[in-house]
């Protein structure tokens, strides 16, 4: 099976600052993640479910706050089922999911959802240490620097 991503191909979306050298585009940070994500970095109420045959499965709020770390933008939530929302990014109109993949065949809305902070997000204490991690693995794989 091969893992994609929606919004895929976007080459003109580049980095606004050098926090993670190599890091070009969202495909390149999409590619990288693949390797980097694991059952640590999974949401802790999926983590027995996170396979390498489904790597993005829980990593959608951690990836959207990197990825606008990295890109800017905002990030934006779908309301899920459960009441949890599914994080996405948005930068000067241009939309990716990096973690869509998790959804296999499903179709995710994009439009007219609400905004969704990281200083909110990182309230929650296992999300703010799998930000950690993911930040942390990320830096290590891409020779990159504290922000």
């Amino acid at each position: 099976m091969e893992i994609g991503y929606y919004g895929s191909g976007q080459k003109d979306i580049k980095p606004v600052n050098d926090i993670y050298p190599g890091i070009g585009d969202p495909d390149e940070l999409f590619e990288t993640l693949l390797k980097l994500w694991c059952s640590d970095t999974c949401a802790s109420w999926l983590r027995d479910k996170w396979s390498d045959k489904n790597p993005a499965l829980g990593q959608c709020s951690i990836s959207s706050f990197i990825a606008q770390d990295i890109f800017g933008g905002k990030v934006y939530g779908i309301l899920r089922p459960a009441g949890n929302y599914h994080c996405y990014n948005v930068i000067d109109g241009k939309t990716f999911d990096l973690t869509s993949s998790q959804f296999g065949d499903e179709v995710l809305s994009y439009e007219g959802n609400p905004e969704q902070l990281k200083e909110i997000h990182l309230k929650d204490k296992d999300k703010e240490r799998r930000y950690a991690v993911l930040t942390e693995l990320l830096r290590d794989y891409c020779g990159g620097k504290e922000k």
